[in-house]
């Protein structure tokens, strides 16, 4: 797990340019995947790279915006010929729910964000004006905690924008269309509960709708059954511990839910085509 260690000024934000991140870190570093225990937001201006989340290409270009959040794996890619504007924060900078329900900072509902948004023009330059004036604030002389609040607030809005950007989309897409908003609220079910609720019955007695509705609501939004959707969970995140843990894969079983290890292992190679130790194997090397 690759953890929060600001570069410079002791914040609990950073905002850099990626051509500063070149400058500071060897070319193999930046190329190499990490896992995050912080959020970061990758904001592409200039150029085009593919980068990687959870395993998968994510082709950028100027527009992109990449919503990363603790525990996703990350690779900046290859591609040096490309700019854009690195947002890095702890959970904790985020407002308490005792903060918002005293509407002194707003609900963010960063789950809502989708990984990767493809911003318009004119969001896009009003997301990048947020980034430049909260990096020119982080550099003024003041108090940390005068500075803390500041750029508290103004990372809040940024996200609230994103927030009603992709609200909008949603709403949309979404407008009459009841069985896609129950697909909404089973994925947010399944990133909540993947490690314990391996059934689709699980999930739609806790959404009030019987199996094959949600089967049928999962088919229509995504193109896959809501079985697949709970095993895809499951297997990324088993992806994420072997890759970048060297947890013993019984201990991984079990965190998943697995009674046995050879469920597990069984499990992973239906889904993967490898066995957790041949996938462990050919990553690291």
């Amino acid at each position: 797990m690759f953890s929060y260690q600001p570069y410079g000024r002791a914040l609990d934000i950073e905002i850099f340019r990626v051509s500063e991140l070149r400058q500071r870190t060897s070319a193999s570093e930046i190329r190499t995947p990490h896992r995050y225990d912080f959020h970061m937001l990758v904001c592409v201006t200039h150029g085009e790279v593919t980068q990687w989340v959870d395993f998968l290409p994510v082709p950028c270009a100027p527009g992109s915006l990449l919503v990363l959040r603790p525990g996703q794996v990350h690779r900046l890619g290859d591609s040096q010929e490309w700019e854009g504007w690195m947002v890095l924060f702890r959970s904790e900078f985020l407002p308490s729910d005792a903060q918002t329900i005293a509407d002194l900072l707003p609900v963010l509902g960063l789950d809502q964000l989708p990984e990767h948004m493809v911003l318009a023009p004119v969001d896009s330059d009003a997301t990048q004006e947020a980034i430049v004036r909260m990096r020119q604030d982080a550099t003024r002389t003041a108090l940390p905690k005068d500075t803390h609040a500041l750029l508290r607030y103004q990372l809040c809005a940024l996200l609230l924008r994103l927030c009603i950007l992709q609200d909008q989309k949603t709403v949309t897409q979404t407008a009459g269309s009841q069985g896609l908003q129950r697909f909404v609220r089973f994925r947010r079910l399944v990133e909540q509960n993947y490690a314990g609720w391996h059934q689709v019955a699980t999930y739609a007695d806790a959404l009030g709708c019987t199996e094959k509705s949600l089967t049928r609501s999962a088919q229509k939004a995504s193109g896959h059954n809501a079985k697949s959707v709970i095993a895809a969970r499951i297997t990324l995140e088993a992806k994420r511990l072997l890759a970048h843990t060297d947890r013993p894969i019984y201990l991984i079983a079990e965190a998943l839910g697995f009674v046995e290890a050879t469920n597990f292992a069984k499990f992973f190679k239906r889904e993967t085509g490898v066995t957790p130790a041949g996938f462990r194997e050919g990553y690291k090397a």
